[in-house]
């Protein structure tokens, strides 16, 4: 079986409705697609405007994106160094199997590098053994002792009063 061609590229605002398509299928996925709010007019002034507070690589195959990866930088302060955070990578099911995800982990593990980081993030929903292994098997290590805290929505309105 021959391995389907693709390529992987910086988001360009063009990008935005298939982005914001593959947003929607991985909220799909997640079971989350009540919390999915994503536009592309809502995500275009964060990863094109004039202060982008975030980037996306693209992946594209037989002419069309099928796959991205948003991400931005955070900081240590232990290391007192920059760090890189993935918050989606996402690759369409047909096109899964094929190194999409590997080079899309591949190209920011890279990044990171050039840019510094000391070390490149992500989170990982505990019900998703499949992703966790793909993981693990890239050399990430999937930390026990840390829990995510949110506040959101309203009870964000309510935390900052």
């Amino acid at each position: 079986m021959t391995t389907p061609a693709f390529s992987l590229r910086p988001a360009e605002r063009r990008d935005l409705p298939a982005i914001v398509g593959l947003i929607r299928e991985l909220a799909e996925f997640e079971k989350l697609s009540h919390l999915c709010q994503a536009t592309p007019e809502a995500l275009e002034p964060h990863l094109f405007g004039e202060r982008p507070v975030a980037e996306a690589v693209v992946a594209e195959g037989g002419g069309a994106v099928i796959g991205f990866a948003l991400f931005f930088t955070n900081f240590s302060t232990f290391m007192a160094r920059p760090g890189l955070y993935l918050e989606d990578l996402y690759v369409q099911p047909a096109w899964r199997g094929h190194g999409i995800g590997e080079a899309l982990l591949a190209h920011l593990g890279a990044l990171a590098v050039e840019r510094g980081c000391g070390r490149f993030e992500w989170s990982v929903l505990d019900w998703n053994e499949n992703a966790i292994g793909f993981y693990r098997r890239m050399g990430a290590t999937v930390l026990p002792d840390w829990r995510i805290c949110r506040v959101s929505g309203e009870a964000l309105q309510r935390f900052a009063r």
